[in-house]
Order: C-alpha cells, then structure tokens, then sequence
C-alpha cells in the first residue's frame, strides 16, 4: 500500500512540475510568440547564428519540443535551409541543458516569492503581456515546488523494497534504465522533465552513476520523437521529416557513443562532481555539448543524406490542396501561425504565376494562357479559404496580444492576395483576350509598358512578402511609395485616352487602373507596419506630410509643387 501512495505522490509532483513548464511556455509564447518567431527565421541563416538562436529561444520556452515544432514548420515550408535548421537544433538541445544546470543549484527558496509575484502581476497587471509574464513566474514557482515535492518523496525510496528490488535489478543493465527514461520524455514531451526527474532519483540514492547517465541519454532521445511524430501527416510529404529525423539521427548516434564510454564518462564526471543531482545536470550538459560540437561540422553532409533518403513531395494533382496546415500544431499557436503563413506564402506564388500569365496573354504567346490563369485562380480561392478554416480552429484564448495580432495579419494578406488574383483574373486577362478578339494592335511603347507594370508588380508582390514574413519596414515604404508610380502611369493613360478617344487608348486606361487596383491590394500588407511605427498618416506617409507642410507659402497658400513626388495617399 505505501508503494501504491508512493507512486501517487510521484505522479502528482512530476504533473505539478509538467504544468509549471506549461505555464512558462504558454506565457513566453503569448508574450513574445511573434518576436521569437521572426527572431528564429531571420537568424535561420548561418550554423553558428541559428545554433545561438535556437539555444536562446528554448531558455525563454523552457522546451526543445516547442523550438522543434517551429523550427520544422520553417524547414518544411523551404522558408529556410535545412543545415541551419538543424544546427538550431543543436542549440535548442544545449539550452535544455543550461536550464538544467540552473535548476540543479535547487533555488527552492525563491519559489514563493515567484509565486507571490506571479499572482501580483497576473491579477493587477494593466497590460496582456504583464498579465502573461506574471503567468510565467507562476510557472517558474511551481517548477521549484515540484522540483523541492520530488526530492522530499523520493528521499524514503531507499527503504521502499520493492522499488529497490526493481531499480537495483535495471542498475547493470543501461538500456533498459535509457528505454524507461525515454518513455518519460517521450510522455512530458520535454527532456527538462526527464532529466529532472532522473536528477531526482539520483539524489535520492535510488539510481547509481551509470544507471543515471544512460536515463539520461534515453531523456534526451525521447523528447526527440515528439517532433518527429508531430511532422509526421501527409505520408507523401516525406520532406517534412528531414529536420526531426535529423536531430532524431544526431542524439542516436551521440547516445550510442556515450554507451560505449558508460563507465569512463561516470567516472570522469563523478570525479568533477559526485554530488547526485549535479552529475545529472552535468551528464546532459556534457552529452549535449559533445554533440553539439561534433554535429555542427557534419550538418552538410548530414542534409545531403536526408535529401536523398526524404526527398521532396512530387507534384500534387490537386495544386489547391493545402501542404502545411498541420493540425497537430493548433495546440502550439506559434508553430500554427507559422504554418498558416507558409500556406499563405503559396497563394503569393500563385498570385506571381498569374502576373506572368497575364503579361503572356498581352503578347498573345499562347491563347490557352486565360484558362490557366483561370485555374490558378481556383487553387488561390482553395488555399484562401482553407487558412481561414485553419486559423478560425487556433484557439483564441490560447493567444497573447502580438500572436493575435499576428493571426489578424496573416488574415489580411490572404484576403489582399485572393483580391488581387480576382483583379488578374476577371480584368486583366479579359482585357488581353478582348484585344486579340478585336484585333486591336498596341504599339511597342505600349506593349512595354505593360510589361514594365507587370514587372513591377511582381516586384511589389516580392516586397509585400518582405513586409508579411520579415516585418521588413523599408520593403513597407518602398510598396506605399510604388503604389504612387502606379496611379501616375493610370494618369498617363487617362490624358492619352482623351487625347485620342480611340479604343486602343482605352484598352490601355482599362489594363493599367486595373494594374494599380492589384498594386493597391500588394500595398495594403505595408500598412498595419508603418501604422504602428508612426510612419502612416490617414492620408500620406509621415514624413512627406511634413515636407508639404514646410513648403506651405507663410499667407496659408501652398508654395510651388516640390520636384518629389508628395508620396502615395493611403487608400
């Protein structure tokens, strides 16, 4: 009967400990989602840079498992190159082994005052993201509580029989303790936990050194699988997996070099600290660091090989069926926000392959080109709506004000791209196909300019992905300043049409305003960004009010017109 009690306690003190790690998960990524999630693509570059990055990122999540589930998102969108995805990885497994470290100096005493503060900012904070990191600190105090609860329970371990009959049975035999530690991960969903636990059996004396090296290894493989089992989906998209079986590869091979060197590894960090929980603690950090270390320089040849094992997912026959809306992921609203803009990202594509098509049938190169247009449109209208399902099933209680703010941006630009793609393709092909019914010839200059617009729409489509995916704020004043070079050439066209009043002239008026009508969709991605960064007036950029402003004549009349242009006007 003790040991069923005793049993009990356990679990309820490693379900106490796993909702701590929750609660500070939950509360970084409702207070910071977005900003770590843009810090992690844009560092996504380089394998030094990404390892750092990944490193820092799971410290704030508290969790390899959530920086796995973003990091595969953007590896499997393409968003970024496998080798620094995977030397992410490296990183994130190295920062669950620096919180480790911290949290085996048992800062029991702090855990009240966490707690304390926690509550006080929770219920008084005047702000979302108060209110959420009060959220954290909570979490943080009952990490310490459950951290001090499991020691407290395991100490009588040692005068438990039957669990010392089962633990000294497994002590000889490493690969049983690693499948047991494994299956803890595996179940928490973070090695944290594991390797806290395991910590916690070896102060209690209930494991020895070696028995606690291969728990820990076996910690360190289990938080692996859930990543892997997260991508799993679609059977035919085996690309997703390269990334988790990646880091899955990287801490097999580690572990297995670690079993050869069980007792020499015991022995040396024995000698550097025999106190229990610090072997443990020191036993992760050295694991992964040695794997870190020998990884990083092997991560090309690594990819090379998941490349050619995991290859890409051949062409669907169904183009508008949607690749990256896991629904897995809606339980982590970073991760699931990240996917609904890589699905996004493809109706963008779309969008671009539709421009291309309508500057062919202005040159009338292929009379079949209106129907693929046509199609193309059915695959945006298919992916459209399928984001807005997707996003509609992320729980919104579950969002901190920059992730819902975030949810409301990827809203927008799929409605301004499937707007667009109705202009390409109600208007602007209709107009090329009007002009090889009629017959009606456009000169060379005309013909250039329209492949000049076309052009540079798709430019602005290039620029308004920079601004959607990299909040990039020069990409948002180029597209607000492009927008005006569009209503001039719609002005240019107007005066030639009453020049001429011919119907080519009109023709032209009717291609470009419906040119500057898909612009004005491209452009509405900059606004939201240069609104909140003061850069956007009602009625034109900020700066360039205060410019017309100065030149303003001192009697109240305008002064002579600048040689600039004023800047663009916001819709």
């Amino acid at each position: 009967m003790g040991e069923i009690r005793l049993l009990l306690e356990l679990a309820g003190e490693a379900a106490l400990l796993l909702w701590g790690l929750h609660m500070v998960q939950s509360g970084v990524q409702r207070a910071f989602g977005s900003r770590l999630r843009q810090a992690l693509g844009i560092a996504l570059q380089s394998r030094p840079r990404a390892l750092l990055v990944g490193l820092g990122v799971t410290a704030a999540l508290q969790s390899s498992t959530a920086t796995a589930l973003m990091v595969t998102s953007f590896a499997a969108a393409g968003a970024v190159a496998l080798v620094p995805a995977l030397a992410a990885m490296l990183g994130a497994n190295l920062g669950t082994a620096l919180i480790v470290q911290l949290l085996s100096f048992e800062p029991h005493a702090l855990a009240p005052a966490l707690v304390l503060a926690g509550v006080v900012a929770f219920h008084r904070g005047s702000r979302s993201r108060t209110r959420d990191l009060g959220r954290v600190a909570i979490g943080l105090g009952l990490m310490l509580i459950a951290l001090r609860l499991l020691s407290v329970t395991m100490a009588p371990v040692e005068t438990s029989p039957t669990l010392r009959a089962v633990l000294a049975a497994l002590a000889d035999h490493p690969l049983p303790n690693l499948l047991l530690a494994a299956g803890i991960a595996w179940a928490a969903h973070s090695s944290i936990a594991g390797v806290l636990f395991v910590a916690s059996l070896a102060g209690a004396g209930a494991v020895g050194p070696q028995a606690a090296l291969a728990m820990v290894l076996g910690a360190n493989l289990g938080s692996a699988i859930n990543p892997l089992l997260a991508a799993g989906g679609d059977a035919r998209d085996r690309a997703r997996l390269r990334l988790p079986v990646g880091n899955l590869l990287n801490r097999l091979l580690g572990a297995l070099l670690a079993l050869a060197l069980l007792p020499q590894a015991a022995a040396l960090l024995h000698a550097l600290d025999p106190v229990p929980a610090r072997l443990v603690a020191n036993a992760h950090l050295a694991f992964n660091l040695a794997t870190g270390l020998l990884a990083l320089p092997l991560l090309p040849a690594l990819a090379r090989l998941l490349q050619r094992a995991l290859p890409e997912r051949p062409p669907d026959e169904e183009e508008g069926r949607p690749r990256y809306l896991d629904e897995a992921a809606l339980r982590t609203p970073a991760v699931a926000l990240a996917n609904a803009a890589r699905e996004t990202l493809r109706i963008a594509d779309a969008v671009e392959a539709m421009l291309k098509g309508s500057a062919a049938a202005f040159r009338g190169e292929d009379r079949e080109v209106a129907k693929e247009v046509s199609r193309t449109d059915d695959v945006v209208d298919r992916l459209h709506r399928a984001v807005h399902a997707y996003l509609a099933r992320i729980p919104r209680e579950s969002l901190g004000d920059e992730d819902g703010r975030r949810l409301q941006e990827i809203q927008t630009f799929a409605i301004a791209m499937e707007h667009a793609a109705d202009v390409v393709e109600r208007d602007l092909v209709r107009h090329a196909a009007k002009r090889l019914r009629r017959g009606l010839a456009l000169g060379a200059g005309e013909m250039r300019e329209i492949e000049a617009l076309h052009a540079a729409l798709r430019e602005q489509l290039r620029l308004a992905v920079a601004v959607f995916m990299l909040e990039d704020a020069e990409a948002a004043r180029r597209l607000v300043r492009g927008k005006e070079a569009l209503r001039a050439a719609e002005r240019e066209a107007a005066r030639r049409l009453g020049g001429s009043g011919g119907a080519t002239a009109s023709l032209m008026l009717d291609t470009v305003r419906d040119l500057r009508r898909v612009g004005a969709h491209f452009a509405s991605a900059a606004h939201p960004l240069l609104e909140r960064r003061g850069e956007l007036l009602p009625s034109r950029l900020a700066a360039e009010a205060e410019l017309m402003e100065a030149e303003r004549a001192p009697d109240g009349e305008e002064a002579a017109r600048p040689a600039v242009s004023p800047g663009p006007r916001a819709p």
